[in-house]
């Protein structure tokens, strides 16, 4: 008996039905024109609904394998599925199979009409045989009996799937470059013969997946699931009913890598621990490296010579007032934050309690400064919940006065190459470099990208009526110090047992979204509005701010903070345990570019200039210098 198409496509609905209802992880049988297939099973050698947690062995140099060899059989996913030829003479068949990545997609046809791939589907992590030139395999010669047959392989999921040649370097394929996604993977078995192979009934750019079809890559889930391989005779498609759950967990305690492009190799020999510098094996295994700000020296301050344990002695505004008026302009200390000269001193992986601490050292008389401290990521990533658990520095004492740090959580590009730009901006352009200013040149791709939390006092941009605040300044007069003790805003001290948490998308100041706005603009999501703010049309980032109080952020034993960054939308979470979030930031790509590029994870205690934060209360100038250290703990990353 034959089929119908029509037939055939409702047994693979009804496969997936079966899938999302979860009643079953065993798919049922796809029958063809000359053959049935059953019994699929993409990962046979792997435990069902077992989340894998990507390996960093050795990732640093071929970028994450899944399964390692640390995980699975010979490193690789073992398939098996049985095939019966109901043909009357033997035959070989042919079989491939593909995976996609299902939870950081676009869908695969266009919303308006099914038949079309949609524009960015090509973009999507999907892949095959880890040879894109090994198109499809074999069965052997199968009799044609009236018995099932087993038929197995096996394969894994690597970095540039598609074997791009932007992702090379002289002649290596750097599968780093584009590392396989956390999230959950599909994976789809696709049986046929071998005219539909000859005839290019299946095209060269569907057999291989490196190759274009004439408008680019074809995503090969639209092809057979809407394409024009959904009606192929003597083809069956068969989608697995569970997916693979990926996850990573980069390991504080595995050490921190010094970078020798940052430190030279005798400045980080004297410096280096056991579990801090440049060498083989932390180059190998270290997660996290230290970061080393870049310094504006445009952002100079004029600080007030005072050195003062904020946080645990009793200053409070009337001394900030009184400090900020009391000293002449030749007696400030000019001076711009700083890094530590020497690597390994303010940051310290352990490896027992699988912790890094990072430390903003003291100041001392003669020996000004605000120094920033922190730790990057080593392996970029595309999309996923990015979470932190930290305790991080309090930002303010008891009196609510501010101690000058700034809390972020932030990813950043991972680098600004050809290789890791960004999709084309086509209406206008992004603005050509971070640092580029008003009449910096538009371009149609870059490689910057960022996404924001920065935590400390500042005041909310919108509405329009906060910013910018009416401070009474009060009047610089030595005969009457009570004209130097003036109070804030009503609006201001409203909040004054609360820091502002920023959430920011560096969009590069990209026209092409169809709700593009300067100035203030509300954004709705579940229920609640979000009032982003962009200062103009060429500023290159989108922020949202939240006033949270300081003592349950950084008051408690951890606090988690999550960048939820997904192809159409970034949320902003944070909450006391990973399953009572909150959101408290919200943009999607009808109002900024959300980036489609590697980024890494950057955790830091800052001295930012409050020359950047206008309307803040408080400025970095007139905030003394730190008495004792700011240590800041971050005990977990995960990202999913």
């Amino acid at each position: 008996m034959t089929l119908s198409p029509r037939y055939i496509l409702l047994i693979l609905l009804l496969s997936w039905l079966v899938v999302s209802c979860g009643q079953s992880t065993k798919s049922l049988s796809v029958v063809s024109e000359q053959f049935i297939v059953k019994d699929f099973n993409p990962t046979v050698n792997w435990k069902q609904g077992e989340t894998l947690f990507l390996d960093y062995t050795d990732a640093m140099s071929n970028g994450f394998v899944i399964p390692s060899v640390h995980q699975a059989d010979d490193g690789f996913f073992h398939l098996a599925f049985n095939l019966k030829n109901t043909g009357s003479v033997p035959q070989p068949f042919f079989y491939k199979i593909y995976y996609q990545n299902e939870s950081y997609k676009f869908p695969e046809h266009d919303a308006t009409d099914t038949t079309r791939q949609h524009a960015d589907a090509w973009e999507n992590f999907y892949g095959s045989w880890e040879e894109v030139t090994t198109t499809f395999a074999e069965t052997g010669i199968v009799p044609a009996d009236n018995e099932f047959h087993a038929v197995g392989g096996k394969f894994r999921i690597v970095g540039n799937p598609r074997d791009e040649q932007r992702y090379y370097a002289e002649k290596h394929n750097d599968r780093w470059k584009r590392n396989p996604r956390v999230g959950n993977y599909s994976f789809m078995l696709v049986v046929t013969t071998q005219e539909n192979l000859q005839t290019k009934a299946i095209p060269d750019y569907v057999q291989n997946i490196g190759m274009k079809g004439e408008t680019g890559y074809v995503n090969p889930y639209f092809f057979f699931l809407y394409g024009a391989g959904r009606s192929l005779k003597n083809t069956a498609v068969q989608r697995f009913p569970s997916m693979l759950a990926v996850a990573a967990k980069p390991d504080p305690g595995a050490g921190i890598y010094i970078n020798p492009s940052v430190y030279s190799k005798e400045i980080t020999d004297k410096s280096k621990t056991s579990g801090c510098g440049e060498n083989v094996n932390l180059y190998s295994t270290a997660a996290f490296e230290q970061f080393v700000h870049y310094i504006d020296p445009s952002t100079k301050m004029n600080n007030i010579p005072v050195i003062t344990d904020i946080l645990n002695d009793n200053y409070t505004r009337t001394d900030y007032n009184w400090n900020k008026r009391f000293y002449r302009k030749e007696e400030m200390v000019s001076i711009t934050a700083t890094v530590a000269p020497r690597p390994c001193e303010t940051v310290i992986s352990d490896p027992v309690n699988h912790k890094i601490t990072i430390r903003n050292p003291k100041s001392e008389f003669g020996k000004w400064q605000k120094q920033n401290v922190g730790v990057i990521t080593r392996h970029g990533m595309t999309y996923g919940k990015w979470t932190a658990k930290c305790k991080l520095t309090e930002l303010l004492n008891k009196n609510n006065m501010w101690n000058g740090l700034t809390n972020a959580i932030w990813l950043i590009t991972q680098a600004q190459s050809d290789w890791n730009f960004r999709r084309d901006c086509s209406n206008g352009g992004y603005m050509a470099n971070y640092y580029g200013g008003q009449k910096d040149q538009r371009v149609k791709n870059v490689g910057y990208s960022e996404i924001d939390f920065e935590i400390l006092k500042t005041v909310p941009y919108c509405p329009s009526w906060v910013l910018p605040p009416a401070y009474n300044q009060g009047i610089d007069d030595q005969h009457n110090v009570q004209n130097w003790n003036v109070p804030f805003p009503e609006e201001i001290l409203a909040d004054d047992d609360k820091i502002t948490v920023s959430c920011t998308n560096w969009d590069m100041a990209c026209w092409q979204p169809v709700d593009f706005h300067d100035g203030c603009y509300p954004l709705r999501y579940q229920d609640k509005t979000y009032w982003a703010h962009r200062w103009d049309k060429n500023y290159r980032a989108l922020t949202e701010k939240t006033p949270e109080r300081d003592d349950e952020l950084f008051g408690s034993p951890w606090y988690y903070f999550q960048i939820d960054w997904q192809p159409d939308k970034i949320i902003w979470r944070i909450g006391p345990s990973k399953d009572k979030m909150r959101v408290v930031g919200y943009v999607d790509d009808k109002v900024t570019s959300i980036p489609n590029n590697q980024m890494l994870l950057i955790i830091t205690q800052e001295f930012h200039n409050t020359k950047w934060w206008i309307g803040s209360a408080y400025s970095q100038d007139n905030t003394p210098f730190p008495k004792v250290d700011y240590v800041g703990e971050i005990f977990e990353v995960t990202i999913e």
